[in-house]
């Protein structure tokens, strides 16, 4: 059952972190950002450390998978792990580059 866990979280926090960055981009650009009294830049600011967390859980991940401690005890399980802890760790700085290197709300 473990496994299953060491297997599924990496690309489980990938879907969580795409959906809230976008999420927080398009609430960034609705009109109830401004109503707030905050302005674009600080919009821009909060999705960059958004980007950034992302990045951060997903290496993360990927060391604790690679630590003895947490390590699977098949290799198999082991090797498919961290495989899709980098494929996660990938695929969460590509996916969320657009919020760091396009402007905001065209």
């Amino acid at each position: 059952m473990k496994d299953i866990l060491r297997i599924s979280v990496p690309l489980t926090v990938w879907l969580a972190a795409f959906s809230a960055v976008y999420g927080l981009e398009g609430l960034v650009c609705s009109h109830r950002w401004a109503e707030a009294g905050l302005s674009l830049a600080a919009g821009r600011g909060i999705l960059l450390a958004a980007w950034a967390l992302a990045v951060a859980l997903q290496t993360m991940l990927l060391l604790v998978l690679r630590s003895p401690r947490f390590a699977s005890p098949s290799g198999f399980a082991r090797s498919v792990s961290l495989t899709l802890a980098g494929v996660a760790l990938v695929a969460t700085a590509w996916t969320l580059l657009p919020v760091a290197a396009t402007s905001l709300c065209l």
